[in-house]
């Protein structure tokens, strides 16, 4: 078998593998989200469909898929079938760039742990995460529903507003780092230098934007609670509503890996090398190192989401323009003095 072959059947494991993985944590995390919030208020959430209510999740896909499908009359109907389409798609496609771990030996073939080894994994992330605005807003629009429009549109406003104060918070990890490989921010992380310790500002701008650009509680607006409808998916039932609500728990995940791979060392396991472990027992460990660090992200985007009250849309924009985007500036303009200093 030619070394080409090898390298596209590895790359389509991968492919497979994360895409399985990722798309099971997203129904968990529904189930997560439902058990988390009941605990919060005292109630006792999802129990009775497998045991503690583990078989929640299946049981929800298959009645999604039974459901109906309806098309308003006047929609668009080629849009209004694309755009839930276009939001999982570039969910999962994000992950792509994304090192859930370093390399692991099988046989003599040494294997990256990373869909796609790219040297602009950055870059990658933010024009993946800059093209989710559009299956928002293309549902909105595609419904010929002005709810759903409003919806799509405050959605789009939202997303491009946060997208800006994040680009800047990680325009500092690039200065620091001096790549725009996510390989190479893991790997300067390594001990305790992650990069919350050297960018707590950022950290935090970061963490912000990204609960707006999953419009995840207190950023929901495209919700549009106050119109009494759900906002640009209200035209939306069976699989293509699912589809967005799988978006929305796939940007959390792949948000909560990205803020794990930048601030917090990746899958990095300070002094791991240092116990003199098996190799492959030290890349197992790497990986579950990185797992457990996203589910820890993603206990927090369900802790805030239910402890935290929702902004009003005016709020939003005022914290958006005139407090995360001052701040994102003043934290580069802080960093690149620093380095420069420390370089001269």
């Amino acid at each position: 078998m030619s070394e080409t072959v090898i390298n596209f059947i590895i790359i389509i494991s991968k492919i497979a593998v994360v895409n399985v993985i990722l798309l099971t944590g997203v129904a968990y995390t529904v189930y997560a989200e439902r058990r988390v919030s009941a605990f919060i208020q005292n109630r006792i959430g999802p129990n009775r469909v497998g045991p503690a209510g583990l078989l929640q999740p299946l049981v929800d896909v298959i009645k999604l898929l039974l459901k109906e499908d309806i098309v308003p009359e006047k929609a668009n109907r080629l849009i209004h079938s694309l755009a839930p389409t276009l939001s999982i798609i570039v969910s999962l496609s994000t992950f792509a760039v994304i090192p859930f771990g370093n390399t692991i030996t099988i046989g003599d073939r040494v294997i990256q742990l990373q869909i796609a080894d790219v040297n602009i994994g950055i870059l990658y992330f933010l024009a993946m995460t800059s093209l989710g605005v559009y299956g928002i807003t293309l549902s909105g629009w595609s419904s010929n529903n002005k709810y759903s429009l409003l919806g799509g549109l405050r959605s789009s406003a939202q997303m491009i507003s946060y997208e800006l104060s994040m680009g800047l918070s990680v325009i500092a990890i690039i200065l620091i780092n001096g790549s725009l490989e996510l390989d190479t921010v893991v790997s300067n992380q390594a001990g305790w230098k992650w990069n919350i310790i050297l960018q707590p500002v950022g950290f935090l701008i970061f963490l912000v934007s990204a609960f707006a650009e999953t419009n995840r509680t207190p950023f929901d607006l495209p919700e549009a609670e106050q119109e009494l409808v759900g906002g640009y998916h209200t035209e939306y039932s069976s699989m293509k509503f699912a589809l967005f609500f799988l978006a929305e728990y796939a940007n959390v995940i792949v948000s909560s890996a990205m803020i794990v791979t930048l601030y917090l060392g990746g899958w990095q396991f300070p002094y791991l090398q240092d116990f003199g472990l098996p190799p492959m027992l030290v890349s197992i460990l790497q990986v579950l190192t990185f797992c457990a660090k996203v589910i820890l992200m993603v206990f927090f985007f369900i802790w805030v989401r239910w402890t935290v009250p929702r902004f009003r849309y005016d709020q939003l924009m005022n914290l958006g323009w005139k407090v995360m985007l001052p701040l994102g500036i003043a934290n580069l303009v802080v960093t690149a003095i620093v380095i420069l200093l420390m370089k001269s």
